[in-house]
């Protein structure tokens, strides 16, 4: 299944509704019952600065999927294509909730972190490999590109 350009073909379903909000609850989302996510790993320098981590692991979603409360503000970069990627923070914690790709207008991320669920799916790709960190291992099986998904 393809939506907005990006590629649900090992995407998730979700039988539940789920809910993910910052550090201290002032912002959040609800993801409608059963949608379907694809998730990806990202090593890029930006993901790394951004989480405090190695990498960002955000969750994708048909963008009428989710619904989000509370204020944030935006934070927008350019990308190393030239196109525009924003993270939505909350401006009284700091913690980041979602990011939207300007190339995937149809699609809204949710940070996996946020969720704070230990039963989440695993990533469906990694991407970015090139500035992983070599400590960081993963599944055999996880597709993986050295920079975007188009590498």
């Amino acid at each position: 299944m393809e939506q907005a350009g990006l590629s649900y073909e090992a995407a998730t379903p979700y039988p539940w509704g789920m809910k993910a909000h910052c550090l201290c609850g002032n912002l959040s989302a609800d993801i409608a019952d059963d949608a379907q996510a694809m998730t990806v790993l990202c090593h890029c320098k930006d993901c790394q600065r951004r989480s405090g981590s190695p990498f960002g692991t955000v969750a994708y979603f048909p963008a009428e999927a989710v619904t989000l409360s509370g204020e944030a503000r935006e934070y927008t970069r350019t990308t190393d294509s030239g196109a525009h990627f924003t993270n939505g923070f909350c401006p009284q914690c700091g913690s980041t909730l979602y990011a939207k790709a300007e190339k995937y207008p149809g699609i809204l991320g949710i940070t996996v972190g946020a969720m704070a669920d230990p039963a989440f799916p695993p990533p469906a790709r990694s991407v970015y490999e090139q500035s992983r960190h070599h400590w960081v291992i993963l599944p055999d099986t996880m597709p993986r590109h050295p920079r975007g998904r188009d590498s």
